[in-house]
């Protein structure tokens, strides 16, 4: 074998080493120098493999220890009932499930209502009051003195106001049923024709057909539907109740087209009952207008009146429960209106987070052609 040096440029510091040799013996001695770096890294490959199976059978010890004196999680004990190897996982049938009592105050309350509908007690949720809402809601209470919205004369505590005690109850409900989705104007209206047919009583209304009572009721909204669930109200409260209206929150909800909010009502009014508070779509508006309520955890506005009542039962001192409705009704009918708010006479608009954010003023919408899915 001969070797030569050959010298590169002046710039390079390095020599280069020229071997002369069979290309068989390069490719070989080549070859054995790989294989033995391969081994190498194999060899401290398998030992980092080896150092974390040591790692990890040390974790699953002390698992296992944990596990043999009882791990407590979310008032859930466990506890093995056979024995575990050494260096492998329990399996699900080694465990027991204890459940840890716990007293009556530890306990959640929460009433089951009608329709799925769960209603959450105040002592579930306390969350802290607002700023200034004493200050907003004196003002609103200064503005409504006047008693000019439609709900100071016409509102469903105003029906049947003349009848005995068991009769003026089952006008009141009738009267709710009605007014979904219905200013308090036309609730009124179908109310006063339903009564001078003699159709405020549960049997005169059993006897009378339900196209009849539609006529009278129309044009309340969803006036069909609402005939029907009138008779079906009305032939309930005949054979489970005497003639009368159910007393608990409950049974007034299993009656078809009675929600959350009508039900309130008719427990504050008919029964004098304060449950909860009474949420329509002015509650729900002008709550979150004022910054009173919030999803839970957020800063988000409520989107329903059932997310309302709960977030306004949460701080809402108990003895404002039942005025607070027709308070901001009123108020929605005649100043914090749905759309165009009159903020400009507004006595509160210096305190109000959303005062003037709104637009105040009418404008002209883009007229839209009418198609056959727009017609009911």
């Amino acid at each position: 074998m001969r070797l030569s040096l050959s010298s590169l440029s002046v710039s390079s510091p390095i020599k280069t080493l020229t071997l002369t040799m069979p290309l068989t013996r390069v490719s070989t001695r080549f070859r054995s120098s790989v294989t033995e770096a391969s081994k190498s890294h194999l060899n401290s490959t398998t030992e980092h493999k080896e150092e974390n199976q040591r790692r990890k059978r040390t974790r699953e010890s002390t698992k296992i220890k944990e596990i043999s004196n009882g791990v407590k999680s979310n008032q859930k004990i466990y506890k093995p009932t056979a024995s575990l190897q050494f260096g492998t996982l329990p399996d699900i049938e080694d465990f027991i499930y204890v459940k840890k009592s716990s007293s009556s105050q530890e306990q959640s309350t929460s009433i089951q209502l009608g329709k799925a509908i769960a209603a959450t007690t105040v002592s579930e949720v306390k969350v802290k009051p607002p700023e200034n809402w004493e200050k907003l809601l004196e003002g609103i209470k200064k503005m409504r003195c006047s008693g000019e919205a439609p709900v100071d004369t016409k509102g469903c505590e105003k029906a049947g106001s003349l009848l005995p005690p068991k009769e003026r109850r089952f006008a009141i409900l009738i009267s709710s049923m009605l007014s979904s989705q219905t200013k308090d104007e036309v609730t009124h209206g179908a109310v006063e024709r339903l009564s001078n047919n003699g159709l405020l009583d549960p049997e005169a209304i059993v006897k009378t057909d339900e196209a009849t009572i539609r006529d009278l009721i129309r044009p309340v909204g969803f006036y069909p539907k609402k005939a029907s669930f009138i008779k079906m109200a009305a032939q309930t409260c005949l054979e489970k109740y005497g003639g009368d209206i159910p007393s608990s929150l409950p049974d007034l909800l299993s009656l078809k087209g009675v929600g959350p909010k009508m039900a309130h009502l008719v427990m504050g009014i008919a029964w004098n009952d304060i449950q909860g508070i009474c949420v329509d779509t002015h509650v729900h508006r002008i709550s979150n207008r004022l910054g009173w309520v919030f999803k839970r955890g957020t800063k988000q506005k409520t989107s329903s009146p059932e997310e309302t009542r709960v977030a306004l039962e949460a701080w809402l001192p108990k003895d404002e429960w039942s005025p607070i409705n027709p308070l901001l009704v009123g108020f929605g009918q005649t100043v914090c209106t749905a759309r165009f708010p009159k903020c400009g006479i507004c006595g509160i608009n210096n305190i109000c987070p959303s005062s003037f954010k709104e637009s105040s003023s009418p404008r002209r919408k883009p007229m839209k052609r009418n198609s056959i899915e727009n017609i009911d």
